[in-house]
């Protein structure tokens, strides 16, 4: 299974976000990582326009509805993580 790993660009951060950049990406790559196993336990076939909807629905779902609202991955990341779980399934 592909590690994912979310990163965030500390040009696009306001101060406050800046200042918890590690926690952020912490806890962002944590709940990425949770949905890419549900994802792939769950997976039955579906092609990966599906899967990479699901992983970004379900990682949101594991965050705090603030976080969830600005968290805006960057779609080619996400769509390899989804390329992994179909490759791999």
């Amino acid at each position: 299974m592909v590690e994912p790993h979310v990163s965030l660009d500390p040009a696009q951060l306001s101060p406050v976000e800046a200042k918890l950049q590690g926690p952020l990406e912490d806890q962002l790559t944590s709940a990425l990582k949770h949905a890419a196993d549900k994802v792939s336990h769950d997976y039955a076939g579906e092609p990966v326009e599906a899967v990479t909807t699901e992983l970004l629905d379900e990682t949101k779902a594991g965050l705090h509805p603030d976080i969830a609202d600005g968290f805006v991955p960057d779609q080619r990341d996400l769509r390899r993580v989804a390329e992994a779980i179909v490759r791999e399934n």
